[in-house]
């Protein structure tokens, strides 16, 4: 056990009973528990495996590969519709997680084979930029520079916060919003 990951579900006003039980599982299929991203996250041979998320609605037990897991009991949802290998469970009880803690796992069994086999989900297709953002970047050499550096996922960002605008007008005036960011390398949610 480690006395981080202990503070942090002593800190929970959430789930910490359902933290507590989702933490017994997880260690009894010898797993490493460690803070990172600042939520319990559990690895095996120094490869993170799943992370544990407390939602408003739910305590979520995300795994890193999900996509690659197979799901003969249909307990994986997804994390998002623009989530492309992430795959999580979902609790509301102790009774949740207990009545699961076989499926569980099973499921961090799977993951801990596809993490020491080495599998990967397919790369992401090309980002094709919204029409605003691609002018932008084409008018401004520094802004693109910028935006280039930044990590795919934060281009990503981007590119869906500014695409989900329905008016043109509306999608330009988020790509100047986010100017300084870019120009700054940070992300969406970036300090």
């Amino acid at each position: 056990m480690n006395p981080k990951v202990d503070a942090y579900i002593a800190r929970s006003n959430k789930w910490p009973k359902e933290m507590t039980a989702l933490q017994a599982v997880l260690l009894g299929c010898e797993l490493d528990e460690e803070i990172k991203w600042g939520k319990p996250c559990y690895a095996s041979g120094g490869k993170n495996i799943a992370i544990v998320q407390e939602m408003n609605d739910f305590l979520a037990l995300m795994f890193f590969k999900g996509a690659l897991l197979r799901d003969p009991q249909g307990v994986l949802k997804e994390q998002g519709p623009n989530s492309r290998s992430a795959l999580r469970m979902e609790f509301t009880s102790v009774d949740d997680v207990t009545a699961m803690a076989d499926t569980i796992g099973a499921y961090v069994t799977e993951a801990i084979a596809v993490e020491a086999a080495g599998l990967t989900v397919e790369p992401a297709p090309d980002l094709v930029l919204v029409d605003e953002l691609q002018q932008r970047l084409d008018d401004d050499a520094e802004l693109k520079a910028a935006f280039e550096a930044l990590t795919p996922g934060r281009r990503r960002e981007y590119n869906l916060i500014i695409g989900d605008a329905k008016q043109s007008t509306t999608r330009a005036a988020r790509v100047e919003k986010y100017v300084e960011r870019i120009l700054a390398g940070k992300g969406l949610r970036d300090q």
